[in-house]
């Protein structure tokens, strides 16, 4: 596997990402989708890596900073037929040490609230985040799951 910083300008993630888009709509009320768009992802605060194996992309993932201190982590995504297989793991470990990189004292994320977000939160727990309140421009929100990490 392949982990590659994504100009978001190919096809492939453009269609994963729309992809994406349409199943958070499916499962979450318009109001409390915080996914990105292509556009909105294109964002000078944003790094956006895709994971690879040949020329089948795997999953995505990106790193959104905050302020000099902190970041977000953003657009968590495994293609189906992938996962179960470590991808977002590695996504994940590879967003990780970039915020340590970056001398952030914390890593923050939002993720969903239902049934179906259970595999992902369950995924960052295991990596050392643990729940906390709203942050950024989030709002207090039944949907929304909010979790932070402390980096080194």
């Amino acid at each position: 596997m392949q982990i590659r910083k994504d100009d978001l300008t190919g096809k492939k993630i453009a269609d994963f990402l729309r992809e994406h888009l349409e199943d958070m709509h499916e499962i979450t009320p318009p109001e409390s989708v915080h996914a990105l768009d292509l556009e909105a992802l294109r964002s000078p605060e944003i790094t956006f890596w895709t994971a690879w194996e040949g020329d089948e992309l795997l999953g995505c993932g990106a790193l959104k900073e905050i302020d000099s201190r902190s970041g977000e982590v953003k657009s968590m995504r495994t293609a189906k037929a992938h996962r179960r297989r470590g991808v977002a793991s590695r996504i994940l470990e590879h967003i990780i040490k970039e915020a340590e990189r970056r001398t952030y004292n914390c890593l923050n994320l939002e993720t969903g609230a239902m049934s179906e977000f259970a595999p992902a939160r369950a995924l960052y727990a295991q990596y050392g985040f643990e729940y906390r309140g709203p942050f950024a421009n989030y709002i207090d929100d039944p949907n929304s799951v909010f979790m932070t990490k402390k980096v080194a």
